[in-house]
């Protein structure tokens, strides 16, 4: 196991700043969870009235978070190496911090914020001693009021530190807060609540400890009546991201990812990183020998191949450097060049029901589909069903029930083969990529009305779900969109002609709709009035897609246009002329009448509404020559 180290820092009684109430407290219980709870070897201890820190050679040190003892500390301490690759160091600073001419700084105990330069250390100069070090993991993480007195409004975080995994308490023009209730600091308390967490949804590594402290420290500041905080911080190199914190509670899917991260390492040949990361892999897996040869193998390579230092144009998101800094709230794994890194392709099976036009049962018999699983990070998964090229009917015949002109006229339409996601996107999904990068726009963790992280994520603008395929085409290096209309009446249909592909009516135990409102000969049912998780209904269509009919509706590519004279034939995007105003949504949902759920109808919305009936799904277009089946 690698050995861990830290510097534990808390400071209430400036000189020359506004005291604070538990910063003290906070860095004792950060120092003794790293103590008693992770086994640490040696935790540097700061406060005010903190002991004298024993040394190997000579008398103790002194331990008062003053500028002399923590820059003389930095210097002497770190000036020779004495940790290895795959050891950790981490650094936790809870007081003030300030921004001054663009540099970052930590205010100890005897700060004067009229000379910021003289007497801030500057976070830029601990990450450099830090780093000195030799451990290859290193963890700052600032509990710091970040906008303390500043009439810009700026506070610490604009500054990239290299190499290192570095969370903030708060993101820019925010403010730190402590809660009297708990006497902690909002963001240590939290931090350390996510990080004692056991089960699958630990924070074992730095991605899921931050999607927890981006979710809950607002939380917790709402419920103690305190202001906006949300925490902030910066990843650098990306892979980082996956950094495992907390060996003991890793899970398989954080080994696996860990691995793919090693393995696209030596595609790149970057042998330093790849060395680094299935040493990484040893520590939480000793013994792994799938690790144990790769580290042989990189040696070999790395002395007789030479590093690949070829540039990466900015712009080529699917070929992110390892090296280039994202911000964490941008967090990202580095994307698998899909050329390279083949999919695996698996089938499943699946009921596909009939029914009669009076809602009676007709037919039940098993159906199977090929799919691929996108694997999201933090054990969320996204299942992409095949839908094979074909050509079908689009829009309604007349006289359907429910019928209106906008569904004609009725035209022979070809679709090429993609596959489209089995669900609607879920709550959980959306989570996840909402803190992967900014493509062109901030995306809320949830802002669905009924909330549940497999209930379908909702009150999502067009614009918004658009963001949600550009950031997963880049966290995956597949082109990820939202289906054309075509696509969309060609997937729910799945060979069908009829009202609904289950025949001729729906039924409530089957689909999520306004049920007090009956369709054809059918019967009315239950009206749910909310969401359901997307995996209520166990009857797809014999595509395998579930829930094409009802729950949400889904957002389209295409523009609105009124009818489908002159509408593309080859199923792509009807994006010139009609109504750019408004975008095309497919599927009715849990409150409309069964007219609006079926597979011909069509309505439309403006591209940044956001209600509590309007989804989406995904789908993408993948060459057949990177699949592979299971």
């Amino acid at each position: 196991m690698g050995k861990n180290f830290a510097i534990c820092i808390g400071i209430n009684q400036y000189d020359n700043m506004q005291p604070l109430h538990y910063a003290k407290r906070d860095a004792e219980a950060v120092r003794d969870y790293c103590l008693q709870d992770l086994g640490f070897e040696k935790v540097y201890y700061f406060s005010d009235d903190s002991p004298p820190i024993e040394t190997d050679f000579g008398p103790p040190l002194r331990s008062g978070p003053t500028f002399g003892i923590l820059s003389r500390f930095l210097r002497v301490r770190f000036e020779q190496r004495f940790l290895h690759p795959g050891d950790n160091f981490w650094f936790f600073f809870a007081g003030h911090g300030k921004r001054h001419r663009d540099r970052d700084y930590l205010m100890p105990l005897d700060a004067d914020p009229g000379n910021t330069e003289g007497t801030g250390i500057s976070i830029h100069h601990v990450t450099e001693r830090l780093r000195r070090c030799g451990a290859d993991n290193v963890i700052l993480l600032l509990d710091a009021c970040r906008n303390e007195g500043d009439r810009n409004g700026e506070g610490i975080g604009l500054e990239t530190q290299q190499g290192v995994v570095t969370l903030f308490s708060c993101s820019p023009n925010e403010r730190s807060y402590e809660i009297d209730e708990l006497q902690h600091g909002a963001f240590t308390y939290t931090l350390l609540q996510g990080l004692r967490m056991q089960g699958e949804d630990n924070c074992a590594t730095v991605e899921r400890l931050y999607q927890y402290l981006r979710s809950q420290v607002p939380k917790l500041n709402n419920h103690y009546q305190k202001p906006r905080q949300i925490p902030y911080g910066h990843v650098e190199p990306l892979t980082k991201a996956h950094l495992i914190l907390l060996p003991k509670q890793a899970t398989p899917v954080d080994l696996r990812v860990l691995k793919t991260d090693a393995l696209e390492a030596e595609v790149e040949q970057d042998w330093e990183l790849a060395e680094q990361l299935w040493t990484r892999v040893l520590f939480v897996s000793p013994g792994d020998q799938q690790a144990i040869k790769a580290i042989k193998r990189v040696a070999v390579k790395a002395a007789t191949t030479p590093t690949h230092n070829a540039p990466v144009a900015p712009s080529t998101a699917s070929t992110l450097s390892r090296s280039t800094t994202a911000p964490i709230e941008n967090l990202s794994s580095v994307t698998i060049n899909p050329s390279v890194i083949q999919l695996a392709i698996s089938t499943f099976e699946f009921d596909i029901v009939t029914v009669d036009a009076q809602g009676q049962q007709l037919t039940k018999q098993r159906g199977q589909a090929q799919y691929f699983i996108e694997d999201l990070g933090s054990g969320v998964m996204l299942e992409m069903v095949s839908i094979p090229s074909g050509a079908f009917k689009m829009g309604s015949p007349r006289g359907e029930q429910g019928r209106t002109k906008r569904e004609g006229p009725q035209h022979g339409v070809k679709v090429q083969p993609f596959w489209m996601g089995r669900y609607s996107v879920t709550q959980a999904q959306w989570n996840v990529v909402s803190f992967l990068p900014t493509v062109d726009l901030e995306l809320e963790a949830n802002p669905a009305k009924f909330k549940g992280k497999t209930h379908p994520i909702e009150c999502i603008s067009w614009h918004e779900a658009v963001e949600f395929c550009n950031r997963l085409t880049r966290y995956t290096g597949r082109e990820y969109r939202l289906p054309t209309e075509a696509e969309w009446e060609y997937a729910c249909r799945a060979g069908t002609t009829t009202p609904f592909h289950f025949g001729e009516t729906i039924r409530t135990d089957a689909v999520n709709y306004h049920g007090e409102y009956a369709y054809g000969y059918g019967s009315t049912g239950k009206y749910r009035r909310s969401t359901n998780a997307v995996t209520v209904f166990s009857c797809s269509n014999a595509f395998g897609l579930t829930d094409m009919h009802g729950n949400v509706s889904e957002w389209c590519q295409d523009v609105w246009h009124d009818y489908y004279n002159g509408a593309p034939t080859d199923g792509r995007a009807w994006l010139d002329g009609g109504d750019c105003t408004s975008r095309v949504i497919r599927g009715g949902s849990w409150t409309s009448d069964p007219i609006a759920c079926r597979s011909a109808y069509r309505c439309q919305a403006k591209p940044d509404d956001r209600d509590s009936d309007l989804g989406f799904r995904v789908v993408v277009s993948i060459p057949s020559n990177i699949m592979t089946s299971q």
